[in-house]
């Protein structure tokens, strides 16, 4: 298990866990619940498949479904994939 971010180009992982909560010690409940709606409603979930399609820079680009969504490699780094 490795975190989203840490994928290269190409590769694809197994969503198995979305660390939301456990590393924001300072971050208020609400802001939390906030990120972890718009995280599901990009669609990325425990289970789903995602393709890295660029990984450089602040964001990542991700290919989840037919969708390509970009997310900033702080949140990639707390979501954890399987290979």
């Amino acid at each position: 298990m490795i975190p989203l971010g840490i994928l290269g180009a190409g590769e694809s992982g197994e969503i198995v866990e979305i660390l939301l909560g456990k590393t924001e010690g300072s971050v208020a409940r609400g802001e939390l619940e906030k990120t972890a709606i718009r995280v599901e409603d990009m669609g990325i979930r425990v289970g789903r498949s995602v393709e890295m399609l660029k990984n450089g820079g602040g964001t990542v680009l991700l290919r989840v479904d037919e969708s390509r969504i970009a997310i900033a490699r702080r949140m990639a780094m707390k979501i954890m994939v399987r290979r």
